[in-house]
């Protein structure tokens, strides 16, 4: 007599990766913890305690999610939940004074806007009326006389130290009077302008131009420290490559490395700018403040936006609530100064970068 074997249905087999990563939360449990955290910061807002106390309460609730996976998933990844929370909650705090400065100016500067502000000056002007015409005339030819001076000092600086000066001690140097110029207070490069002008001039002196030597002395070293990173980024490759070819060296800076690392250095120059459109303390010594428009750099006062607040903040006169809000108006127009400055860098990075690298 033959026994027949009913074949055994198999089993499914385990889920390895299940079973070496052991118990995990749910997958919506994160979004679950900070649902409820707005919620309970929320709440406590409305309820009246205030927006700090609101926020603590709100982080504490979040901080449930590293408790819940000690229990569920044990200490090594209740760490890793931790340390993201950390991470998050350091970067909603270094958030938090930019969304205020930003609020502040918008809110305050933005009803002051109107076609009279943009196109008027303060001559002739007490109390309502009047606007930062002229100051903005002044910003945009300081700054641009500044970076007319400060590119081609920089950029040449910075070719020649990883070009041509690598392992010299000229360029260790530069590098050394760079980094210093770097962190000179802004009041010093505004007293080096006024005294050379006074050797030239006589006391007294006041000069757009003055301005800008001033603002490019602040310039030069974001420019040569910035396009020196962007030009030790350019392979080295790229370089033999042209050298085998035949080519010069200064042609080869001037067709391939300049052109690869055109994105950087243009990203450099537009921090370099706006690291200098909104000091006041060198335009106040030397530039001065008018009231009147003054396109000419070389002769006379010429008034800026920094300046223009300041001095508006300083002496707003009778009644102040006016001489106040063009103060907020033209901060905001420094804002949007910055702002397009910005944009026109990443246009320019995009369009002449490699087509690789866009």
């Amino acid at each position: 007599m033959t026994t027949t074997l009913e074949p055994q249905t198999p089993r499914p087999p385990q889920d390895v990766a299940t079973s070496l990563r052991g118990s995990t939360l749910p997958p919506s449990a994160g979004r679950v913890v900070v649902g409820v955290a707005l919620s309970a910061a929320l709440l406590a807002f409305l309820s009246g305690i205030g927006p700090v106390r609101s926020v603590l309460l709100g982080w504490l609730v979040l901080a449930a999610l590293p408790a819940w996976s000690v229990v569920v998933e044990g200490r090594r990844k209740a760490v890793d939940r931790l340390v993201t929370l950390l991470v998050c909650s350091t970067f909603g705090i270094a958030l938090v004074p930019l969304v205020s400065i930003i609020w502040t100016v918008v809110s305050r500067g933005a009803p002051v806007l109107s076609a009279e502000f943009f196109t008027y000056s303060m001559r002739n002007v007490v109390g309502e009326g009047g606007g930062i015409y002229h100051a903005t005339i002044g910003t945009l030819l300081i700054t641009g006389a500044a970076a007319v001076i400060s590119i081609p000092i920089g950029l040449f600086a910075a070719i020649w130290v990883v070009e041509y000066g690598e392992g010299k001690k000229m360029a260790r140097w530069i590098r050394f009077l760079v980094d210093v110029m770097t962190g000179i207070p802004s009041i010093v490069a505004g007293l080096f302008a006024y005294a050379l002008f006074v050797l030239v001039f006589g006391p007294g002196v006041r000069l757009g131009i003055g301005g800008a030597v001033a603002l490019s002395v602040l310039m030069i070293p974001v420019v040569v420290r910035s396009s020196e990173e962007m030009l030790k980024l350019v392979p080295n490759e790229l370089r033999e490559a042209a050298y085998a070819l035949g080519v010069p060296k200064w042609r080869t800076i001037s067709k391939v490395v300049l052109p690869t690392a055109l994105a950087g250095i243009v990203t450099g120059i537009t921090l370099a700018v706006a690291r200098v459109i909104g000091e006041t303390a060198p335009l106040l010594i030397i530039a001065g403040m008018t009231d009147s428009v003054n396109a000419n750099l070389f002769d006379g006062r010429m008034a800026t936006l920094p300046v223009f607040a300041y001095t508006s903040i300083r002496n707003p006169g009778v009644p102040p609530e006016f001489s106040l809000d063009r103060a907020w108006g033209a901060a905001l127009m420094l804002l949007i100064i910055v702002m397009v400055l910005n944009l026109v860098a990443r246009l320019v990075s995009h369009f002449f970068s490699p087509k690789g690298e866009r």
